[in-house]
């Protein structure tokens, strides 16, 4: 996997956000290891939360896995918007605007991990200061550069921004998936881009072929 100087978990300043109540939450980790799992990767997948995944942060959730290796995974929520906008992001990040910013683009929650922290998910890749390749044209990019090319309407076509990621331990995944909380399937951008939030996890399960509305749960990951 390509990598453009991008900053690790713990070291993401240039979109700082703040949203003090989020930003105390920190995950729960186990250290469980799968050893008929372990080579298995999920980048670029959907991860489709199953209909009895009880946890409040992942309920009926799509989350994009941007990397994914022996050290854990990273991921981003696509289908929880919250109340603020891009034009409350722009006056935060105090940035010069070069035309009008349109208001009614969302700013979603990306996870329960560092909530404080900026992500945005776009197409194409661009050239940004700090960015994950997660696959051919798709990227994660953390740097204050790519607001300001928005609002300066030079952004990327396709783009998704979100405050906080879902974190993984190295192998907390595996066991997650192995326990039948996620259905997996590989990335469609047109979900994650085109489609309305509200309609994306049942979307990303489709593509399985399965109706969640008679998913009993017991199935696992494909």
């Amino acid at each position: 996997m390509r990598r453009r100087d991008f900053r690790p978990p713990d070291g993401y300043p240039n979109l700082d956000f703040p949203c003090p109540a989020a930003a105390s939450r920190s995950p729960r980790f186990t250290t469980h290891l799968m050893s008929d799992m372990e080579s298995t990767r999920f980048a670029n997948h959907f991860l489709i939360a199953m209909p009895n995944l009880a946890d409040p942060n992942f309920s009926q959730t799509v989350t994009l896995v941007c990397e994914h290796n022996e050290q854990g995974a990273l991921g981003i929520v696509i289908n929880r918007p919250t109340d603020l906008k891009l034009t409350d992001l722009v006056e935060h990040l105090e940035i010069e605007q070069g035309m009008p910013v349109p208001e009614d683009v969302t700013v979603y929650s990306g996870g329960p991990v560092q909530m404080d922290h900026g992500f945005v998910l776009h197409q194409p890749l661009g050239s940004w200061e700090s960015t994950l390749v997660i696959h051919a044209d798709l990227g994660l990019t953390t740097s204050r550069d790519i607001i300001t090319a928005t609002v300066s309407g030079n952004g990327p076509e396709r783009q998704l921004i979100a405050l906080g990621y879902a974190g993984w331990a190295p192998g907390q995944l595996e066991r997650e998936i192995a326990d039948n909380a996620w259905l997996t399937v590989p990335n469609d951008p047109d979900i994650v881009f085109s489609l309305p939030s509200s309609k994306r996890w049942h979307a990303a399960a489709g593509k399985l072929g399965i109706d969640l509305n008679l998913i009993d749960g017991s199935a696992g990951h494909a």
